[in-house]
This record gives C-alpha cells, sequence and structure tokens, in this order.
C-alpha cells in the first residue's frame, strides 16, 4: 500500500525496489489546483492606478486581477506596473488600470484541472509570482471567467501540508 513492498499470492511480501523520490513524485502529481487556489484579488478595468495600489497594500498581495464589466479576466497588473506608472509625472488618480495591465491573451493562467506541479513550473518558468485560475465561458470560449488564484504561497502551503503527513 505505501509502494515499498508488493504483494503476490502464495508468495509473500518482497521489496518492490521503488526508491522514495519515485512514491513522493507520484503523490505530488495528484495535487490539483482545484483543490489548493486562493480567492482572486481584483479590480475593475476602470479602476485608477491609484486605486489598485491601494488594493493591494490593504489586500497584501503583489498581483491584481482585472476584470471587465462582465467580470471575465481582462488582464494582470502586478506592483512593477504600479511602480512604472508612478515613475511619471502624472496624478495616478488619473490613470486607469487598463492603460498599464498586461492583456489578455499574454497572461499565463491554470485551469482548475491542472496539476499543482504544472502550475508551479509555470511560475517558474514564466518567472511570474501568481497564476489565475480560469474556466473558458460559456457564452464565448476566448473570455476567460476567473476563479481563483496561484501563487508561490499556494505552492508552499502544498509543500508543508505533504511534509506534514503522517509516515507510512
Amino acid at each position: 500500500m505505501s509502494g515499498y513492498l508488493e504483494a503476490r499470492p502464495r508468495v509473500g511480501y518482497f521489496y518492490a525496489g521503488r526508491p522514495a523520490s519515485s512514491i513522493i513524485s507520484e503523490r505530488l502529481h495528484k495535487l490539483y489546483v482545484k483543490d489548493y487556489k486562493a480567492v482572486p484579488i481584483v479590480v475593475s478595468e476602470s479602476a485608477s492606478a491609484y486605486d489598485a495600489i491601494v488594493t493591494l497594500f490593504l489586500e497584501d498581495v503583489g498581483t491584481l486581477f482585472v476584470v471587465n464589466q462582465k467580470g471575465y479576466l481582462a488582464g494582470v497588473v502586478s506592483r512593477k506596473d504600479l511602480l512604472r506608472a508612478s515613475l511619471g509625472n502624472k496624478t495616478l488618480e488619473d490613470v486607469p488600470v487598463s492603460i498599464i495591465m498586461s492583456r489578455m491573451p499574454n497572461i499565463i493562467t491554470c485551469g482548475p484541472e491542472e496539476t499543482l506541479f504544472a502550475a508551479a513550473k509555470k511560475l517558474i518558468d514564466f518567472q511570474i509570482d501568481s497564476l489565475p485560475v480560469v474556466n473558458p465561458s460559456a457564452e464565448d470560449p476566448r473570455m476567460m471567467e476567473l476563479t481563483g488564484r496561484v501563487t508561490k504561497t499556494t505552492i508552499a502551503k502544498a509543500f508543508v501540508e505533504l511534509g506534514s503527513e503522517p509516515k507510512v
């Protein structure tokens, strides 16, 4: 049952020859995004950059997801985007988030049925802090319904949970 031993009728139990790392890897690939995703922190496209900065600090996150009037994912705005916008001579109350955000389809996303391992790989490969968890819209498959977020903290929590499981 643990993967270390195999049983054969009338023969008995014997060592399966599998290293512990393969068992850990199997367990890791059975964790799904839908079980670990967090609530997404969103702002509307029409919100000002100032409002986005305030939301960023109040929610203590590094990335905000921007939604359109219908509630579908329109873009992502990060700390870097907001910092870059604040360096100009413009007043941040006059700059809409839609001007400074990264837009679809240039956003890396994940689905709820993806493994947490695949999501973590995307975070590392694309050097980003957060992934929006999306489902295609029933009305228009090109539009993405935002259902959650996966962050580096989410991955760390799953890792700690794996390490806290009772020994086999």
